[in-house]
């Protein structure tokens, strides 16, 4: 059973630093896409960054500049590094991947599927 295993958020004042963490373990094959997205109270989830297997990087537009995205391919871990934070950066962050299993029933077969992690918290607050 694939999962995705979120660390790293907390209490932070305006202007200071966080790292996030997301480890993914299990049957995997391969991981394509990953990415961070958050839900703030009363508001849908919306991405924050995504990063391709190739390393291609993908920002909102309220992080640019803030926040970086980064993967270590050989340990399955997706980074959030989070400078300069804003109260409005206030939110449950989820990590997400696009993840390719592998089974075997009496053949091998390979499965495709989004996984996300069960969400940290991180306040930005003085």
């Amino acid at each position: 059973q694939v999962q995705l295993v979120e660390s790293g958020g907390g209490l932070v004042q305006p202007g200071g630093s966080l790292r996030l963490s997301c480890v993914a373990s299990g049957s995997i094959l391969s991981i394509s896409s990953m990415g961070w997205y958050r839900q703030a109270p009363g508001k849908q989830r919306e991405l924050v960054a995504t990063i391709s297997a190739g390393g291609s990087t993908n920002y909102a537009d309220s992080v640019k500049g803030r926040f970086t995205i980064s993967r270590d391919n050989g340990k399955n871990t997706e980074y959030l590094e989070m400078n300069s934070l804003k109260p409005e950066d206030t939110a449950v962050y989820y990590c997400h991947a696009e993840i390719t299993e592998r089974g075997y029933d009496g053949t091998w077969y390979f499965t495709e599927h989004d996984y996300w992690g069960q969400g940290t918290q991180v306040t930005v607050s003085s």
